[in-house]
């Protein structure tokens, strides 16, 4: 997968910069003999953020600059962690200094007989590092020249402004509306209503790229006061492309007979199902489905067949194969592209809020240029009217639209050009706490305030001069990067949100390597390595883990974040010597 991560670091080197102006910090080095090299550091880092945004525009088409970058974003990182291990080391000073007689004098009875080896390994360590940083540091500065790399002027303000909490977005007030799917809309409900496609059971399936609109037009038909009179039963299960027949039919039988069925085998669980679909007409949708096994597909329905007559699956894929192995040829419905005139009342819908268009035309000549460039994909006018929202200048406006991204060439561009450029555009606090959701697996659903956590435990959110608590300015960055649509409420939950599935690839494809999420498969999970320079690693946890899918991580000592995401009651492995 393509790396385009290294444009987070704007606001790595502000954090950096700001770890090095701590007086404390520097009272330790000048202690310990290795402020001469935090100067260094501190020159170097200053030398690069002037050139920053040079680079970081000049990536798109050059891959040694790409490169540099890349090197540059490891570097920071192993700088940073020096940084909070000098930091770790003034806090304990502080505490055995600070603290009252009588705990103080217990610290420091306790400190030579249990720190003092510890702690003098560490510091060969240590050394060791803060040299070979300063190496690095060099090379990378002094390469500067040779990418033909140059200050712009407005670098120092755009820096600044990284560590500044983000504009709110403007409220929203209008519901949230699809446009063009009324037609598409009537002949799936006529193709759901239509009880001669076959026996007590057909599949109905929507068919098309990503970004379409598939799960949209489902939701619609779902959601229809047609639908619910016709069917007696309905079900939503998002599949993705981990398709396991146990966690599926689970997922169907609580929704139509909510209860506690943890407890129950699969074949029981089936068996349950059964009996309540018997003799009733109901709708289960299957959203984003990539497998095309037929004895899989033939296991999942084998509980469904005794309905009655008229009930249906509705399914969303990429794929044309899945459509046509599980209903044949005259079963699916493929969804075109939004004509631009639709498309256009998106990203007007996006862009523009509650402002009058026609107030605006210069800004309405150059988005109907821009919505041309979204190939009728909803959600590529969608992200570009949310990037757009609080922008009211031109030129701002006609940057997007002239921007390279539209001109890469096909194997370049696997990522949507439109969703590229709505990251590319964020501000730079925002790049990174989107880039960490690429530990969050396809279709993951999560909770606003746990991801708020999350980045406060990473330090990706930075205290203004405002008097606000973190947990405030981190709600501002999440109800930005929602207003912006790379998070989006789940169809199953409205009290959680989710990622759709280009914008997961994206947050992917930003990270690169430093991101690592596992329970891709389990057999694949075990071959797959950990990179010297992964930072954060996720996982899925299930009633029974192995711990040889953790052995990799033995002696990866630039590690930063192991999360464990909530367990998967459904998905047990096993594994056999």
């Amino acid at each position: 997968m393509e790396v385009l991560g290294e444009v987070v670091l704007s606001v790595s080197l502000e954090l950096l910069l700001s770890k090095l102006a701590s007086s404390d910090l520097w009272k330790y080095a000048r202690q310990e003999q290795v402020h001469t090299e935090l100067k260094k550091w501190k020159t170097r880092l200053l030398e690069i953020r002037e050139v920053l945004d040079d680079a970081e525009d000049k990536q798109i088409t050059k891959q040694h600059v790409k490169a540099w970058l890349a090197h540059l974003r490891d570097l920071a990182y192993d700088v940073e962690d020096v940084l909070d291990e000098f930091g770790y080391q003034v806090m304990r000073r502080k505490l055995v200094a600070e603290g009252d007689a009588a705990s103080s004098s217990k610290v420091r009875k306790f400190i030579p007989t249990c720190f003092t080896p510890i702690q003098a390994m560490r510091n060969v360590k240590l050394g060791s590092k803060i040299e070979d940083i300063t190496r690095r540091l060099e090379e990378i500065s002094a390469q500067k020249a040779e990418l033909g790399l140059e200050k712009l002027k407005v670098q120092i303000e755009g820096a600044r402004a990284a560590t500044q909490s983000p504009t709110p977005p403007p409220p929203l007030v209008f519901k949230p509306g699809v446009y063009g799917r009324d037609e598409d809309k009537t002949k799936i409900l006529a193709m759901l209503n239509d009880e001669s496609l076959g026996g007590n059971l057909s599949v109905v399936s929507i068919v098309a790229m990503g970004g379409m609109g598939k799960t949209t037009l489902a939701g619609l038909v779902y959601d229809d006061e047609e639908t619910s009179k016709h069917f007696a039963l309905k079900a939503w299960v998002c599949v993705s492309d981990q398709f396991h027949v146990e966690t599926i039919t689970r997922a169907v039988l609580q929704d139509i007979a909510p209860d506690n069925n943890d407890s129950l085998a699969f074949h029981q669980i089936q068996r349950k199902l059964r009996d309540e679909t018997k003799g009733k007409r109901f709708l289960i949708v299957l959203d984003d489905l990539w497998n095309d096994k037929y004895d899989q597909w033939d296991s999942l329905s084998s509980p469904l067949l005794e309905g009655a007559p008229g009930s249906k699956i509705l399914v969303t894929t990429r794929n044309l194969n899945v459509a046509t192995m599980m209903g044949g040829d005259k079963s699916f419905y493929e969804l075109k592209q939004l004509p631009d005139d639709y498309c256009w009342l998106v990203f007007q819908k996006h862009a523009f809020g509650n402002r009058n268009v026609n107030d605006h035309p210069n800004l309405a000549l150059i988005g109907k240029e821009i919505v041309q460039k979204c190939g009728g994909l909803p959600l590529a006018a969608k992200a570009l009217g949310g990037l757009l929202c609080s922008e009211h200048r031109e030129d701002k406006w006609n940057i997007i639209l002239a921007s390279k991204i539209w001109n890469l060439p096909g194997d370049k561009c696997g990522i949507l050009p439109a969703l590229r450029l709505s990251y590319n555009h964020l501000p730079s606090h925002l790049k990174r706490c989107f880039a960490y959701c690429a530990l969050f697996p396809q279709d993951y659903e999560f909770k606003k305030e746990e991801l708020i956590l999350l980045w406060m435990a990473e330090g990706l959110i930075q205290q203004s001069n405002e008097d606000k608590k973190m947990e405030e300015l981190g709600g501002d960055y999440f109800c930005e990067l929602l207003s912006r649509s790379f998070f989006q409420s789940s169809n199953s939950n409205k009290s959680r949100f989710v990622m759709h599935d280009l914008i997961n690839d994206l947050a992917k494809s930003i990270a690169g390597d430093t991101c690592l999420h596992l329970d891709d498969g389990l057999w694949n999970d075990l071959q797959r390595s950990v990179l010297e320079n992964t930072r954060h690693s996720s996982f899925i946890r299930h009633r029974y883990d192995i711990f040889k899918k953790f052995e990799r991580f033995h002696k990866k000592e630039r590690l930063r974040t192991f999360i464990a995401l909530p367990i998967d009651e459904q998905r047990t492995w096993v594994i056999t010597s």
